[in-house]
C-alpha cells in the first residue's frame, strides 16, 4: 500500500469513526473506489482505527485521568463508570468474537453498507423529529449512565456490526432511547470506543499480522494511525461542540444521500 492511500484512509477514518455515518461503511467504500480490496487492506481499515481511540484518550485525559484515580481510591463515580463500560462492552464484544468470520466474509461490501446506511439515516431522523415534537433534552452528565442504561447501550452497539449501520450512531441513539441528552450519549459513545475498537483492533492486528506486513506495510501502518490521529482527535472536540446545540438529523440525510449513491453506482 503506497503512503498517499494509506493518507487517504487515515483521512477518513479520522472524520467518520466518531460520526454517525459509519467508518467502517465509508472505509469499505473509499477502499473499493482505490482498488484496496485485500485481506491485507481490509485489516488495515480495522487497524487503524488506534489512531482514532488514541485521540479519545488525548481528548478526555483529565477525566480518564481523574477515573483511574478514583478507581485506585474505590471512588464510587469511577466505579459507576467503569462499570457502566464494561456491561455496555459485553454484548457485542461476544457476538462480534462469534460471528466476525461470517460478517467479513457477507457484510463487507458495497450493498450490505448501503442498506445499514439508508436504515440509519432514516432511524436517526425519526428519532430527531419525535425528540423535536415532544420537547425532549434528556438527561445531562455521565453520572446518568446506570447499569440499566450501559446495557442498552451495548444491546445497541450489537447492530453496529453490521458495516454501514456506524457504531456511534448506534450507541448514541440508544443513549437517547434510555432518556440521556444527546452530548451525553455521544460522550459515553466515545469512551465506549476505548474497550471496544481498542479490542477489536488487538485481535484483528494480530490475526491478520502476516498479511498486513505482506501487502500493507509497517511504514503505511503507521501514518494512517497518526493521521487518523490527528483527524479524529479534531472531530470530536467540533462534534460535541455542534451536539450541544443542533442534533442527528442532518447526519441521517447525508447517509440517505450517500446510500443512493453507492447503490446507483452498484448497479
Amino acid at each position: 500500500m503506497s503512503l498517499l492511500v494509506a493518507i487517504l484512509l487515515g483521512i477518513v477514518e479520522g472524520l467518520t469513526e466518531y460520526l454517525p455515518v459509519s467508518s467502517t461503511g465509508h472505509l469499505i467504500l473509499v477502499s473499493q473506489i482505490l482498488g484496496q480490496t485485500s485481506e491485507g487492506a481490509k485489516a488495515f481499515d480495522i487497524v487503524i482505527q488506534l489512531g482514532a481511540i488514541l485521540a479519545v484518550v488525548v481528548h478526555y485525559r483529565r477525566l480518564l485521568g481523574a477515573r483511574l484515580a478514583g478507581l485506585m481510591r474505590g471512588d464510587i463515580e469511577a466505579l459507576r463508570l467503569a462499570g457502566a463500560l464494561a456491561v455496555a462492552f459485553a454484548p457485542a464484544a461476544a457476538i462480534g468474537f462469534v460471528l466476525h468470520k461470517t460478517i467479513k466474509e457477507h457484510l463487507f461490501g458495497p450493498l450490505p453498507v448501503a442498506l445499514a446506511l439508508f436504515a440509519g439515516g432514516v432511524l436517526m431522523i425519526v428519532v430527531e423529529r419525535t425528540r423535536a415534537a415532544r420537547n425532549i433534552q434528556g438527561l445531562h452528565g455521565l453520572q446518568h449512565v446506570t447499569p440499566g442504561r450501559a446495557l442498552i447501550i451495548g444491546l445497541g452497539q450489537c447492530f453496529s456490526l453490521w458495516p454501514g449501520a456506524s457504531r456511534s450512531m448506534c450507541t448514541i441513539v440508544a443513549g437517547q432511547a434510555t432518556g440521556l441528552s444527546t452530548a451525553t450519549a455521544a460522550e459515553f459513545s466515545f469512551l465506549l470506543a476505548l474497550p471496544t475498537l481498542g479490542a477489536a483492533t488487538l485481535y484483528e492486528g494480530f490475526k491478520a499480522r502476516h498479511e498486513l506486513a505482506s501487502s500493507v506495510g509497517g511504514a503505511s501502518i503507521w501514518v494512517g494511525m497518526l493521521v487518523s490521529f490527528f483527524v479524529a482527535w479534531g472531530v470530536i472536540a467540533v462534534f460535541i461542540r455542534y451536539l450541544q446545540r443542533r442534533g442527528l438529523e442532518p447526519f441521517g440525510y447525508y447517509r440517505i444521500v450517500l446510500a443512493a449513491l453507492v447503490l446507483w453506482l452498484a448497479r
